[in-house]
């Protein structure tokens, strides 16, 4: 096989099924418009699989698709007048560095003291709730399995009836974790309201100090969420603050328990 980019063993080419070969010279002919094709656009246009696609990259020698369009980008001249390849890698890199600024300023928000009390309280506690709703329920179902593998007590609910009717029959020994990104969330709001009334005490992960359970609950963990976000047409904002918040909470209380 004649092929001007791909430098492949005799013994390698020799294991490629037809497919994975046919696609091989289709990536050569076309060495043009891979550098800016996605893997799907890619699978449509060679008319094969995007599994068929990842397996010959790794055959030859790539981690995946994208590592193999940088290093195309870099073997070949192509001439990419909008510079997109560079522009993705900006975009991606912001999106790291979004990431990031939500994990160094979560951390940088948090103290010490109030971190020691509320890892007493969960001592204390005979009993913990934890309510959670949305996005927001895979942290709090995270907290309560490490919570019942450390011997607590612990159960979580996310049902908006549910939560609404524990949150009137808890005790004055056993307390509440309320898991919210805006912390406006009406159950979980008159949840936190009904234990109140009762004084039991009560504990928030939330992004938003200014908000009703961040306002009411008698320890409140803020952390910071950046405001941009990838998908401005849906509530699925990253929940990443709130697994930060969970882990150092839970990562305390493990520690001191030992």
């Amino acid at each position: 096989m004649n092929n001007i980019l791909f430098d492949i063993p005799a013994d390698v080419y020799k294991t490629l099924s037809e497919s994975e070969r046919y696609l091989l010279e289709y990536i050569n002919n076309h060495l043009e418009e891979i550098s800016t094709m996605s893997i799907v656009k890619l699978s449509e246009n060679a008319s094969v699989s995007t599994a068929t696609i990842v397996r010959l990259m790794k055959k030859i020698g790539y981690d995946g698709y994208t590592s193999f369009k940088y290093s195309l980008k870099e073997k070949v001249q192509i001439t990419d007048e909008n510079d997109e390849m560079e522009n993705i890698d900006m975009k991606i890199k912001h999106a790291i560095k979004k990431n990031e600024l939500e994990v160094v300023k979560t951390i940088q928000l948090q103290s010490i003291g109030q971190i020691e009390d509320a890892v007493q309280k969960i001592h204390d506690a005979e009993k913990i709730y934890i309510f959670a709703r949305g996005f927001s329920e895979m942290i709090a179902h995270e907290m309560t399995i490490k919570l019942q593998l450390m011997g607590k007590n612990c159960e979580v609910h996310d049902d908006p009836n549910i939560i609404r009717i524990k949150s009137r029959e808890i005790r004055e020994r056993e307390l509440a974790i309320f898991v919210s990104l805006n912390g406006e969330t009406s159950e979980l709001v008159e949840a936190c309201k009904n234990l109140n009334i009762r004084q039991i005490t009560t504990i928030t992960l939330t992004t938003r100090m200014e908000s009703s359970l961040g306002m009411m609950s008698e320890m409140a963990f803020i952390g910071y969420k950046g405001s941009q976000s990838y998908f401005p047409d849906y509530e699925v904002r990253s929940r990443l603050p709130l697994s930060v918040l969970s882990r150092i909470l839970l990562d305390a209380y493990a520690i001191r328990m030992l």
